[in-house]
């Protein structure tokens, strides 16, 4: 018998599907950072890359939160910021998610709103350059998206394995 009928009414495979989009995201990713990005060598892609990393990310943290609350061990908010601090307070830990992790997972959410909200952005030497509203510059480079992708691989790793153990 598996999990799903073991708990009844809970919908279960909530956050199975949040780590199937965010393995599915972080392919993706991949093979765009090591296949793709080098055959058109644009710096624009780097944004798109940004996008699709924010997104594999907020599904991982979604799985543990999802899974962390069908088990009662946390209660979850409408605000996603209240959220994002359970997480990181009381889910992190668990997960074995290191400080380092956390201000990566930080940084690259950060990064990704300052793209959503940018009127501006424009490519410089190695690097994209993201303009805020007051004209306060962000940069996104190859080697940084790669970072990212090495930490979602991480969490996702982690994920799975504390999942495993606890059920």
């Amino acid at each position: 018998m598996g999990v799903k009928e073991n708990l009844g009414c809970f919908r279960v495979e909530k956050f199975i599907e949040y780590l199937k989009i965010a393995e599915e995201k972080i392919q993706t990713i991949d093979h765009m950072i090591y296949v793709t990005f080098p055959l058109i060598k644009d710096k624009r892609l780097l944004l798109k890359i940004l996008s699709e990393l924010n997104i594999a990310i907020l599904n991982i943290i979604n799985s543990i939160l999802q899974y962390e609350y069908l088990y009662k061990r946390i209660n979850l908010t409408k605000d996603a910021k209240t959220n994002l601090r359970i997480f990181i307070q009381q889910c992190a830990p668990r997960y074995q998610i290191t400080e380092q992790e956390i201000k990566l997972i930080i940084e690259l959410l950060d990064l990704a709103e300052k793209h959503k909200k940018s009127p501006f952005e424009f490519v410089k030497e190695e690097k994209v350059v993201i303009l805020s509203e007051n004209l306060k510059p962000a940069t996104i480079t190859l080697d940084k998206t790669k970072e990212f992708l090495i930490m979602s691989k991480n969490l996702l790793k982690k994920t799975r394995e504390t999942i495993k153990k606890l059920y």
